[in-house]
């Protein structure tokens, strides 16, 4: 979603980010947390008397239909994990226990990258998870993971491996679909290293190095430098990273990344 090389012009969201806009990842309905198993089943049975129930509107007559005391507290107790559990990436939640795997898998590369950068491992985890999905859309070359972590576009000058992938442009504030470019590493080492590299070698990002743990500061000056088109961009990126700032961070997590 970015542009690397040279002059500036704007580029697009991954599909990372595209995922914010479209339902890519199939979620409870009231979003934030996915369910799994029975629990899902009941869950989405609880919904639906919720939603019946609100679209009566408060008749005062009790039907048949109107949700139980046992689903009342169903749909509470669904959302207090809410709350309390997954970081919400931009709405479309995604389950805590996988975000933890995916905080883990890259930790090390994260904490070595933020020192680099002047800022903290959250910001740079936060900039991860918001254009992977969390790792779960991982851009791909053909079979095997691109490991493009960071949505990263192969410019002119880039000597690496190239894939093609299908992006979102946004022109004049309308949404293009089109075919990128992108770049593509052996592992994850070398996205982190590289990412590095392009913000700290370009002038253009230097609103977004030195930030210390100021999450808007950090992605106001990654958007005001055209990384991705997306007028919401910041955003996204100062709430993913500030919800994981809340939840402890990256602290106490055991690293897996190699």
């Amino acid at each position: 979603m970015r542009q690397l090389d040279g002059a500036m012009q704007a580029t697009a969201p991954t599909a990372a980010t595209v995922s914010n806009m479209t339902a890519s990842r199939p979620t409870a309905a009231t979003g934030g947390f996915a369910a799994s198993g029975s629990f899902n089943t009941t869950f989405q049975q609880v919904q639906a008397d919720v939603a019946a129930y609100i679209a009566r509107g408060d008749s005062g007559v009790r039907s048949e239909t109107q949700p139980s005391s046992q689903a009342m507290s169903l749909q509470a107790m669904a959302l207090r994990n809410r709350a309390g559990g997954a970081i919400e990436e931009d709405g479309n939640g995604v389950d805590s226990a996988l975000q933890q795997q995916f905080l883990a898998s890259i930790k090390p590369w994260a904490e070595e990258t933020a020192g680099k950068l002047g800022v903290s491992p959250e910001l740079v985890a936060a900039h991860a998870a918001l254009e992977s999905g969390w790792g779960k859309q991982p851009l791909k070359n053909g079979a095997a993971n691109a490991n493009n972590l960071f949505g990263v576009k192969a410019g002119g000058n880039w000597q690496g491996d190239v894939t093609l992938a299908s992006t979102t442009e946004y022109e004049h504030g309308a949404m293009l679909r089109k075919t990128e470019r992108f770049r593509s590493y052996p592992d994850t080492a070398s996205a982190f290293r590289d990412y590095a590299s392009l913000l700290s070698s370009n002038p253009r990002y230097a609103a977004a190095l030195n930030t210390g743990s100021d999450a808007r500061a950090f992605a106001s000056g990654l958007a005001k430098a055209g990384y991705a088109t997306d007028p919401n961009y910041a955003d996204k990126l100062s709430k993913v990273a500030a919800q994981l700032q809340r939840s402890g961070g990256l602290a106490g997590i055991t690293p897996t990344g190699n």
